[in-house]
């Protein structure tokens, strides 16, 4: 769609310099220098059409998803604004001077007001303003020292100007356009990103209810039938169900059905875990997620101590750290009998 605006656009502007470069080929009457202004009329059509398909390649190739090309043009190069601008100086001289002095008000030699106008206009639209204002002053005081300043602004200066204005305040508009149709889709993706993450949310407490339920809801049901006379048996099972619980709101982001049966199994065993995630994984991928709680697992289903603390903070190189504890046989003071600390990237 876009090409299609571009090559119509491009057509229009060709068609209508052609149209009015034909104005210095019509002559009533023969002029003085008839190859100066035929080259004039060459030298002004390749500017032209160079101005209108030339690209420089500033253009990104990767177009923004939302606003696609609007507001981005190729810029001019500047060897092809310095020819546009040297086109306006020679062209109107040369026409001025090829045709007869009392003819230079007439359409053979005002052609050249209009048609350089309208190169000064592409080359507005091509990015290049301070180019473009400079060949309409240079335009305005060739026309008033050939034809006088009265004439000049009745016969296409004002013209000119009209057109160099018009073509920027259009620019401008484009450009301002584009930047309130980006900074609308980044405010649109920034509340949909939000939206998106408190849905995630409000699941993810959903989960971390239900599974609390369904850890503590036979306990509940269980103590409050007892009257809170419970056995042993059930008072271990009631504090292995509060401490999964802990786990649950503590270190959710370690926790994976491995990971779970580890921890049930350890304390099945008699050992006493704490879990506590402070980010640890966090910047990680889901592989990496996976592999670390993988490696937790295998450690704790390895453990023996008496107290195990499991422990997930933030560190460059560090993920999880496992340490073991139990009571020494001679003096009874707790001894480290377990280290191990998971990488963050295997």
């Amino acid at each position: 769609m876009n090409f299609r605006v571009r090559a119509t656009l491009s057509a229009l502007a060709i068609a209508f310099t052609t149209y009015l470069a034909i104005g210095g080929l019509v002559w009533t009457a023969a002029p003085q220098m008839p190859l100066v202004l035929v080259c004039a009329v060459a030298l002004y059509l390749a500017t032209t059409w160079i101005c209108v398909f030339w690209n420089s390649g500033a253009l990104p190739t990767r177009r923004d998803p939302i606003t696609g090309d609007l507001g981005r043009s190729s810029v001019l190069p500047a060897w092809a604004a310095v020819l546009a601008l040297a086109a306006a100086v020679l062209v109107p001289n040369a026409t001025w001077l090829a045709v007869q002095p009392d003819a230079r008000g007439a359409d053979v030699g005002t052609w050249s007001l209009g048609a350089v106008g309208a190169l000064l206009t592409i080359v507005m639209v091509r990015r290049r303003p301070w180019i473009a204002w400079s060949g309409v002053v240079i335009l305005a005081a060739e026309a008033a020292f050939w034809i006088g300043p009265a004439a000049a602004l009745a016969l296409g200066v004002v013209g000119a100007v009209l057109w160099v204005g018009v073509a920027q305040l259009l620019t401008w508009l484009v450009d301002r356009a584009a930047r309130d149709t980006a900074e609308l889709a980044a405010l649109q993706r920034a509340a949909s990103e939000w939206l998106a993450s408190q849905e995630g949310i409000r699941r993810e407490r959903r989960t971390q209810v239900q599974r609390a339920l369904a850890l503590a809801g036979p306990v509940l049901t269980r103590t409050i039938e007892a009257s809170g006379r419970l056995s042993e048996g059930e008072r271990h099972a009631a504090r292995i169900a509060e401490e999964a619980l802990r786990d649950e709101l503590r270190g959710s982001a370690l926790l994976d059905a491995d990971v779970r049966a580890a921890l049930a199994a350890a304390r099945e065993r008699g050992t006493t875990v704490s879990v506590l995630d402070e980010g640890g994984l966090d910047g990680l991928s889901p592989a990496e997620r996976a592999a670390v709680r993988s490696r937790l697992a295998a450690v704790l289903t390895e453990a023996d101590s008496d107290r195990v603390y499991v422990r997930a903070a933030t560190h460059d190189d560090v993920a999880v750290t496992v340490v073991g504890r139990s009571a020494a046989d001679d003096d009874g003071e707790d001894e480290v009998d377990l280290w191990s600390e998971i990488p963050r990237r295997p």
